[in-house]
């Protein structure tokens, strides 16, 4: 049977107390648990550490040498313990994120800077996947979701929401016209995604419903790429706002049909394993992201 810290720590407080009691006082213990503890470690190591007289209690040979060891496990503890503190109060390490390509470009990548300048002690590893991600697989501390989150094994962290809207760049529109209800998109070349099927129901309402299952004429894995098709010209695309916000304000894209786009607001979470007490470097960067984000 191995020893034990509590009675690797009653050995070295009698010694350096000098008695059983002080070593009680010292620990908030009884001095008949003191007792049984030293008792413990000899039967433990079969030998004698201390001999205990009335007026003293003296180390043997055995004792002295154990108390050394005795003593280096205990500061190397201590230490560990002092470590993980200091970087709770100032987190370090390898942080692995992973998001699709346009939240990564559009959401994350402009935060770095105020974060790397937070937190310096912080390694950032960012990856991009247009697909969800299986987070122990790839090695993934945090991955950022768009949408409704299926995984019930995840802990997710609420960040935002984004809407969503139908956009096109004035030129696309002066060359082929602009639509004035749902029905005339079947004459303009839509851009969609070629996965998952879900991403080509626009949010337009009509006597359909609240949604429009489109055909697109051109369909891409990525977000991104369907923005930059649309920036160019090419058609209509369905897009979130977190990625075109600029292009909007410059003028680079335009919303169509803003009369019959039902307002639907993506939610945006931050996913992450939890079995024990959350990192410190996951725990800022979650904080990070929601105060900026919310």
């Amino acid at each position: 049977m191995k020893t034990t810290l509590e009675e690797l720590q009653a050995f070295v407080s009698v010694v350096d107390g000098g008695s059983i009691t002080a070593a009680a006082d010292q620990l908030a213990q009884t001095v008949s648990g003191i007792s049984r503890a030293l008792s413990r470690l000899e039967k433990k190591l079969d030998t004698t550490l201390l001999r205990r007289t009335t007026r003293r209690i003296e180390l043997t040979e055995e004792g002295q040498a154990f108390l050394l060891r005795t003593r280096a496990i205990l500061a190397s503890i201590d230490e560990a313990e002092e470590s993980m503190a200091a970087r709770r109060q100032q987190p370090s390490g390898r942080l692995r994120v992973n998001a699709a390509t346009p939240f990564m470009l559009h959401a994350v990548v402009p935060l770095v800077p105020a974060f790397r300048s937070a937190y310096p002690g912080i390694t950032l590893e960012l990856n991009t996947d247009e697909m969800n991600i299986d987070l122990l697989e790839q090695r993934t501390d945090v991955a950022i979701r768009i949408g409704r989150l299926q995984d019930s094994t995840l802990h997710a962290r609420p960040l935002c929401t984004s809407r969503l809207r139908v956009l096109a760049s004035p030129g696309y529109l002066a060359r082929a016209g602009r639509p004035k209800s749902v029905a005339d998109l079947a004459g303009h070349t839509l851009l969609g995604f070629n996965q998952p099927e879900l991403l080509n129901r626009w949010p337009l309402r009509g006597a359909h419903g609240d949604e429009w299952p489109i055909a697109p004429g051109i369909t891409a894995s990525s977000g991104e790429t369907l923005r930059q098709l649309a920036l160019q010209g090419v058609g209509l695309a369905c897009l979130s706002d977190f990625m075109t916000a600029g292009d909007r304000e410059s003028g680079g894209l335009v919303q169509v049909l803003a009369r019959d786009t039902v307002d639907v607001r993506q939610p945006i979470n931050a996913v992450y394993y939890r079995n024990t007490q959350l990192a410190a470097r996951i725990a800022c960067f979650l904080d990070f992201l929601q105060e900026r984000m919310a």
